[in-house]
Parts: C-alpha cells; structure tokens; sequence
C-alpha cells in the first residue's frame, strides 16, 4: 500500500498512486478542509504544500507525493500562519469563504520564504487562485499586514 506523509503523520492509503492527491485528502483521509474548485489547477482552490511549495492537488497524482511531505490546510500551522489568520479576521477577507484554504495555503507559502513581498511578488504567488467573492484587495491588505507583523516581531526579536 502507498504511504505518505501528511501533516507530519505517515499515513496508508488504498488509492491507486494516479488517484489526484486532492480526492486521497478528501475522501480517504478525511480531510476536507482542502477544496475542490474546478479540476484542472486553474481556481487555486486544492493548493497544499508539498515539502513546503504550494501545489494544486487537483492534477496532482499520489505517485508525485510520496516519499514527500504534504501540508494541508488542517495541518499548516506556525507564525507565518498565526499572522496570516488574524490579519484574515482583522481585514475580514472572507465572504463565502470556499477559497480561502487554497488562498491561505499560496500566502502562507510566499510569507514563508519573504516577509517583505512587493506588490508584484504578492500577485505573482496569489495568480491563479480565484475568489469568487472577489475580495482580492482584502486579501492583498491582509498579506500585507500579515508580513508588517512578522517583521515587526523580528525586530522585536532582535533587541
């Protein structure tokens, strides 16, 4: 049986390796905070993170994630997320909030690697997940704020 890891837990799972990692977190897991947007890695909407890049697991197979690590929005944790969720709350991003694992997972992955993103490298990771609700600036000010509060705490940090 395939294993993988998810969430920090190796897991087994029944799946047949070119089953779309998206519908294994969903239906065999049990996990469906990740969602199902359109199907072709077009809305953003199943973003996860494998070995801590965003990846749409919709069109992606079991068989490119195992020996990997996969980061669901369940399991995503730590001070890039914390900032990332008040800041979420505080701006009052979502509406419907269907978008907002994937939203969160693309974020949290840019704020990861850069707490001080341009305009531009905030829209490059964000392109390619859809709002529906079209809160794109809310979720802009929000990835803002969010790394405002991440550097502020590293310079507190630092004296």
């Amino acid at each position: 049986m395939p294993t993988l890891e998810v969430n920090g837990t190796v897991v087994e799972v029944t799946d047949s390796t070119d089953t779309p990692l998206l519908w294994v977190l969903r239906q065999s897991l049990g996990m469906p905070g990740t969602r199902f947007g359109c199907g072709m890695a077009l809305c953003g909407a199943c973003t996860v993170h494998v070995n801590g890049e965003p990846v749409r697991s919709c069109v992606t197979p079991l068989s490119a994630v195992m020996g990997k690590s996969v980061t669901t929005i369940e399991g995503i944790n730590g001070a890039v997320v914390d900032a990332l969720r008040g800041a979420w709350t505080s701006v009052d991003v979502p509406q419907c909030g269907y978008c907002q694992s994937g939203q969160l997972m693309s974020a949290a992955a840019l704020l990861a690697s850069n707490t001080s993103p341009t305009d531009d490298e905030v829209a490059t990771a964000m392109d390619g997940n859809i709002c529906r609700c079209g809160t794109y600036p809310r979720i802009k000010a929000a990835i803002r704020a969010a790394a405002a509060q991440l550097n502020a705490a590293r310079a507190a940090g630092a004296n």
